[in-house]
């Protein structure tokens, strides 16, 4: 399989790279990381460098949705002017940002800032392909003089392959980013878990149990804000969305995941 166009003055990522959102390792200020399921670029600034993503592996330097007919062959590209990193869609669908901003063919580019920015296209089912996307700045290239300063990751948490499953279905409106993002409710859950696993008998109530376990579990480990007695009546979403928001901060959940909801078969 051919990897696609070559590079101008970066490399490739291999495809099972760690997401972006754990960050990037110490670099010089304005490189841009971008991340799809299949691998990976980093690219050094220059003024009218240009990055084309989209399906057409052979013709692209980055693929995204390759089995997915909905996403244009040249989707998109992001060129560096101005010191800046741009994202331009030359598709059919849009790519979404975070907050749910829409970014047409034809629409001026948008600038990236520095860090993290996951974008999204919606193709086939309702499949969303993520694009990882992180560009450099003054910090990171600061971090490489601090060579005997010991790394502090954020604490992540243990979790078994069913409750990922579980906490990705119940946060998917968080990890895609969207405007005021709510959690599913249980039945909502239930029925999204029972079509990726038909023979699992997955109901709201089973759901309930496996998400009240871990916030148990995170309460003891130390976590605020997971039980009622914390929170007070009425709770409404609050024990959920507090257990969102420290599995996202903590890292333990990150937009890849979403791959977990794919249904088997769909493009």
């Amino acid at each position: 399989m051919s990897d696609g166009q070559p590079i101008p003055g970066g490399r490739r990522l291999s495809a099972g790279h760690a997401s972006l959102a754990l960050g990037v390792p110490p670099s010089a200020p304005g490189l841009i990381y971008a991340l799809a399921v299949g691998g990976g670029i980093v690219v050094r600034p220059q003024e009218g460098r240009t990055i084309t993503f989209g399906r057409n592996r052979p013709k692209v330097h980055l693929c995204i949705g390759e089995n997915d007919r909905r996403i244009s062959r040249h989707h998109g590209l992001l060129t560096c002017r101005d010191h800046t990193w741009w994202v331009r869609t030359t598709g059919r669908l849009p790519v979404r940002f975070p907050d749910s901003r829409l970014l047409f063919a034809g629409d001026d580019s948008v600038p990236l800032a520095e860090g993290y920015t996951p974008l999204f296209v919606r193709g086939s089912s309702g499949r969303e392909h993520l694009l990882e996307l992180y560009v450099t700045g003054p910090d990171e290239q600061r971090s490489t003089s601090r060579h005997s300063d010991s790394t502090q990751p954020p604490r992540t948490w243990r979790l078994s392959a069913t409750e990922r499953l579980v906490l990705v279905t119940l946060a998917q409106r968080y990890l895609l980013h969207e405007s005021h993002p709510q959690p599913l409710t249980w039945q909502q859950a239930g029925e999204h878990l029972d079509d990726l696993q038909p023979d699992a008998g997955w109901t709201a109530k089973k759901v309930e149990h496996r998400v009240a376990a871990v916030r148990a579990r995170l309460a003891k480990g130390g976590v605020r804000g997971l039980t009622r007695e914390e929170v007070g009546e009425p709770v409404g979403n609050a024990l959920n969305q507090n257990l969102i928001r420290e599995l996202l901060e903590s890292t333990t959940l990150v937009p890849p995941d979403l791959a977990l909801l794919d249904v088997p078969g769909d493009g």
